[in-house]
């Protein structure tokens, strides 16, 4: 896809949910300082036309805005069908959509983790395969679905997040097996916490930023390494080093990392 060192997306079509907030809406801006046709989707209009209106500027390239509430499987049918009417094809999607809640086991409201099932994992699900298939047909493309590092290592209140990310990640890896054959790329990407709007939600104490600032990325940073994996065959990006290292040492020794996780990591 990209061919050259000096990046640039002009002419490829690049499909974000969860645009309007967050790591979506940073990806979108990355991506449009890269000359990207944008197809822009979350729940929001007025903040997706507002977006479209500031990447246009950026790119100099068509945005499209599909409202889609992603934890719907009629809504994504509707909206992969807006998508088809208005570009013949999708180069690069980024299942970006999804949220969180800082609850323990026995706390979390039931209906929430319906809702955080039905949007992180199935909608991620849903909208890969459906756009999967358009990419087939043209041999081409590149799934990008956001997990986390929360997939990777346990921390308290945060039991049915966690199992939503370690499903999304592994159905990353067994998605990115399946369309190899087709020349599409699967990446799985997996931060720690950003300092992004996820927490105004995630967090009802409003303090795990502040407790976690010495790990926290910074969503415009995270955008540039994403975007600069558009059309690689990149299988992960795990960020920060720290906790990327982590995750690998823990299953190597979990009771050990379990007292770590206990005493550094309970910020919740």
């Amino acid at each position: 896809m990209l061919a050259n060192e000096a990046q640039t997306l002009t002419g490829q079509v690049v499909a974000i949910t969860g645009a309007s907030s967050g790591i979506g809406q940073a990806v979108a801006y990355e991506a449009a300082r890269q000359g990207a046709t944008l197809v822009l989707m979350a729940r929001s209009t007025d903040k997706l036309t507002a977006l479209s209106q500031d990447v246009t500027l950026l790119s100099g390239a068509p945005a499209y805005v599909v409202p889609v509430d992603v934890g719907s499987r009629e809504a994504i049918d509707t909206a992969v069908a807006t998508i088809q009417e208005k570009v013949d094809r999708v180069d690069i999607l980024l299942n970006a959509a999804g949220f969180g809640d800082f609850e323990t086991v026995l706390d979390t409201d039931w209906e929430t983790v319906r809702r955080l099932f039905s949007v992180d994992v199935l909608g991620t699900m849903y909208f890969s395969r459906r756009i999967a298939s358009m990419m087939i047909d043209a041999h081409y493309g590149h799934i990008l679905n956001v997990g986390s590092m929360a997939g990777k290592l346990p921390t308290p209140k945060s039991a049915y997040y966690s199992a939503a990310k370690a499903a999304v990640i592994q159905f990353s890896n067994v998605l990115r097996l399946e369309l190899k054959p087709f020349g599409i790329n699967v990446t799985s990407i997996n931060p720690g916490p950003v300092a992004t709007n996820f927490f105004n939600i995630a967090d009802k104490t409003g303090h795990y930023l502040d407790n976690v600032a010495a790990f926290t990325i910074d969503p415009g940073d995270l955008a540039k390494t994403i975007v600069h994996a558009f059309g690689r065959p990149v299988r992960e990006i795990n960020a920060p080093t720290i906790m990327a290292i982590a995750s690998k040492l823990y299953p190597l020794a979990p009771t050990i990392g379990d007292r770590i996780v206990m005493l550094f990591g309970n910020q919740k």
